[in-house]
């Protein structure tokens, strides 16, 4: 009974934090989130993350997040965008994992723990800049279109950085042979996975098309993600390589959106359980610890100054540097997985966890503000109207109403 009361707290409590968070203008991950630091063991003590059943539906939200990123990840999207955006997510990983590293490492945290702590500050949250840059009218000016394929990029560097944490933390000797290797290991899987399931998968999906139950289409897709993500696993990569990849498969088969659709209702009730159990790990004596506090603000700066760096590393690039490097600032969905694979695991203290989920944090809320201010001073942007109740919607899907340029 104390499971059903937890799911059903953990669904009223994100539904509402999360609608509240968005009605203030900010994701809803953010109420995710605090929802599950309400209900965990720093205040009403109802959710306790180290129940295995609520730990196994969170594992399950966290596929399904993962899948939905995959599903919405155009592989041809990442060549139109080019050289600039490759650039600009490079240096967005190189740049902030080594002022992270090098900052916590100064403060006297262990090679592992400032491993994981750096890489939480690597992949952007690309729903979170989409949505602001929507909401202004600049999501397809050279600077938008830049931002986009340079946070798919990153998220796709940042996904094998995860999988190269994995094995680390699973004890394998920090060198550059091993990671080399545990690289090489997650690439090449991305890689035989992309081209085999490119001529497998389309011509099963058109045999399964022809099974008229409701929802099937939808469940055979998510089932092909669970396979993918297991066979990843077992690979010696990490699941949610098997399962983005699964989803970026799927793209271009016809029943694409029918397996959308399945999966967001589905996600709907998974994937908030996941933010809850992680809001719920959050201990808040720890996060307002000076220790907490005092990794927090070397992380936090080394997260933004070295995005923000990143989006001046193409050189030749003739646009608004400030407003790419602004955009690639918010974390999201990574960053907590890094946390959370490294608190599950022991790697990392309670207090690193809090300064990092205390980064997340502030750089989600710090973003839309400094982006409006950039795109505000910016007359030369190629903008689009675009109507106060449109923008980008959670599928990732934009509705706007396009009017003319100025």
């Amino acid at each position: 009974m104390s499971l059903l009361l937890s799911i059903a707290a953990i669904i009223i409590a994100t539904k509402l934090l999360g609608e509240l968070a968005r009605r203030m203008g900010q994701p809803s991950v953010l109420g995710e989130l605090l929802a599950g630091v309400m209900l965990g063991g720093s205040a009403l003590s109802i959710v306790d993350p180290r129940d295995p059943a609520l730990h196994a539906l969170g594992q399950l939200g966290l596929f399904i997040l993962i899948f939905q990123i995959g599903i919405h990840t155009d592989v041809r999207a990442l060549r139109r965008v080019g050289r600039t955006a490759v650039i600009v997510a490079v240096a967005g990983v190189i740049l902030p994992f080594a002022g992270g590293y090098a900052g916590v490492r100064a403060l006297g945290v262990p090679v592992i723990a400032a491993v994981i702590a750096a890489a939480s500050l690597t992949a952007t949250s690309m729903a979170i800049s989409a949505r602001v840059l929507a909401d202004k009218g600049v999501l397809r000016s050279r600077e938008g279109q830049v931002v986009l394929g340079a946070a798919l990029a990153d998220d796709v560097i940042g996904l094998i950085i995860f999988s190269v944490v994995v094995a680390l933390v699973a004890g394998a000797r920090v060198s550059g042979a091993a990671v080399a290797r545990i690289s090489a290991v997650s690439v090449g899987f991305i890689v035989v996975a992309l081209v085999g399931g490119g001529y497998v998968v389309p011509p099963l999906f058109r045999a399964l098309d022809s099974i008229r139950a409701k929802g099937s289409l939808g469940m055979f897709g998510i089932a092909f993600g669970l396979l993918l993500a297991a066979l990843a696993d077992a690979s010696g990569s990490a699941m949610i390589i098997g399962a983005f990849v699964a989803g970026m498969i799927l793209v271009p088969t016809p029943q694409r959106h029918e397996i959308e659709r399945t999966t967001a209702q589905i996600g709907h009730f998974l994937v908030p359980i996941f933010f809850a159990v992680v809001g719920a790990s959050v201990e808040l004596r720890t996060l307002g610890s000076t220790r907490a506090l005092e990794l927090g603000a070397v992380l936090i700066a080394a997260g933004i100054t070295g995005k923000v760096l990143a989006g001046f590393a193409p050189w030749k690039f003739e646009g608004n540097k400030l407003l790419i490097g602004a955009a690639m600032v918010p974390r999201g969905e990574v960053g907590l997985i890094f946390a959370q694979m490294g608190l599950a695991t022991g790697a990392i203290a309670p207090e690193l966890f809090g300064a990092i989920m205390l980064m997340v944090v502030v750089t989600t809320f710090v973003s839309p503000p400094l982006l409006d201010a950039v795109i505000a001073r910016d007359d030369s942007l190629d903008r689009e109207h675009v109507e106060p109740q449109d923008g980008l919607q959670p599928n990732g899907r934009r509705h706007t109403a396009v009017g003319r340029r100025h």
